[in-house]
Formats: C-alpha cells, sequence, structure tokens
C-alpha cells in the first residue's frame, strides 16, 4: 500500500458509535499509540461496513481488533438473549467476524484485545459466557469503576501460561505473569481451531492462538496496550506481533 520499502499496515478495525445525532467510526488512542509504539506499523482504520471491508486486506499486512465498551450480538455464537440491556455494536460484529475468517484463510497476522479476542473465538466456532460475574467457580474479571483509569488498569491477578505456547516462548518459559482485568464476558467454549495460551486463577481461558501453529493469530482478554513500556510481558506481545506482520510483508511481496 505505501512500497516496499515501508513498514508493515496493520488494519484496525472501528467500533460505530453515535455522536449526538451522527453516526461515527471510532478506535481508542491507546489502541493505536500502542501499536504504532510497540509493534512499529503503520495502522490503517478499517470502518464497519460489512463484507465489503475484506477488498482492503490484500493490502494489509496484518489485522488489529480492540476491546469496546460494546458486546457481540449473542445469536453470533447460539447465545440467548439475556434480556439485559448491553451496549451493542452488530456493524462491528458483521465486519469482523467476516474479516478473521478471510484473515485466517490469508494466513496474516492476527491479533486481538478484550472484545476483539472474544470476536476471534467465535469466528472459529466457539462460544462465550455473556455475564460471568453470575457464575459461582469464576472470580470477578470487571473493574471498579469508581476507581481511577490507572487504578482499573492495574495489575489484577495472576496469569499461567501453556509451557508449548507462543506467549511462553515469547517470555523465555516464564510462565507466571501479572495482568490487568475489565471485562465481564469471556471464553466459554473454546474453538476447535484453537489452543489455550494462558488461563486465570479461575480456569478462564485468557488467551489463545491457533492449535497447528499455521499462523500467527492471538487474542488476549485482557488490555496489554495499557501503558505498554511500562510492562515487559505487554510489550513483548506487541513487539512480536509486529515481527509477525514484517514476516508476512516480506514472503507477500
Amino acid at each position: 500500500m505505501f512500497g516496499s520499502n515501508s513498514k508493515p499496515v496493520v488494519g484496525i478495525t472501528c467500533c460505530s458509535t453515535l455522536n449526538g445525532i451522527h453516526h461515527q467510526q471510532v478506535v481508542g488512542d491507546k489502541y493505536i499509540r500502542a501499536l504504532i509504539e510497540g509493534s512499529d506499523v503503520i495502522p490503517v482504520l478499517i470502518p464497519g461496513f460489512g463484507e465489503q471491508m475484506a477488498a482492503i486486506l490484500p493490502h494489509l499486512d496484518g489485522l488489529y481488533l480492540t476491546g469496546s465498551y460494546s458486546n457481540m450480538e449473542p445469536h453470533h455464537f447460539g447465545g440467548d438473549d439475556l434480556g439485559v440491556e448491553m451496549p451493542r455494536d452488530p456493524n462491528r460484529d458483521t465486519t469482523n467476524l467476516y474479516l478473521l475468517k478471510q484473515a485466517v484463510e490469508l494466513k496474516m497476522p492476527v491479533f486481538g484485545i478484550c472484545r476483539g479476542f472474544q470476536e476471534m473465538n467465535v469466528a472459529l466456532g466457539g462460544t462465550l459466557h455473556q455475564q460471568l460475574f453470575t457464575l459461582d467457580n469464576m472470580m470477578e474479571h470487571r473493574e471498579n469503576k469508581s476507581l481511577t483509569i490507572d487504578e482499573q488498569y492495574s495489575l489484577a491477578h495472576e496469569l499461567t501460561l501453556n509451557p508449548q505456547g507462543v506467549l511462553a516462548e515469547i517470555m523465555a518459559g516464564e510462565l507466571t505473569q501479572q495482568v490487568n482485568s475489565l471485562h465481564g464476558q469471556g471464553v466459554a467454549k473454546l474453538a476447535p481451531p484453537l489452543k489455550v495460551e494462558a488461563s486465570a486463577p479461575d480456569g478462564l481461558v485468557e488467551a489463545f492462538s491457533l492449535a497447528d501453529n499455521s499462523s500467527f493469530y492471538l487474542g488476549v482478554q485482557w488490555h496489554p496496550e495499557w501503558k505498554i513500556q511500562q510492562q515487559p510481558f505487554y510489550a513483548a506481545i506487541f513487539k512480536r506481533f509486529g515481527e509477525a506482520c514484517r514476516h508476512f510483508q516480506e514472503i507477500k511481496n
């Protein structure tokens, strides 16, 4: 897209939101900054306009899915409508589920955070818990919204890495890490093509990748984009994603 000698180009899928009376496409600054600083790539925003957005994929070297205040509509994973008021973004659902399937076919690097992580699981046949906090065997994974933003994004619980996983390799075998936690939903059934990369103390899947390692497809439930330079674990993940995008760029050209 920007010439053979340029940095890799990574598409960031947008959320649809209503600002006053106008619909807008948005991505949080923290996600973009972390990608630029941590992965050393060129970000390009992809609006949530459905399957027609697949036309941009041949011009990209990676796909990046962010967190969001909205939740996926449950019909995408066979879930029931709980009758509870939740923020939804059907345009993002449709766009991202389609792009994810196409990206896997292209073996394009994909990195997803929080809602993006959940979309990555659903796209390949997995399901979600819609309200983790109602399950007796689960710890509290939501943030305390009465705290300051720094306190909400502070380290919240331990993470155990799969010794055979990408994250364990990235961290040179240091299998215990600390992460933040700001989510009310999570993986119920892991999609068959995926393997667990990391788990919370209550057994909840917190990260996954493709079981056959055929391409870089890494989803994480926590928020590594938050002040990545202060957390070596977070920074290492973004660095590896950037490396995967550069490799894809090289073999594609």
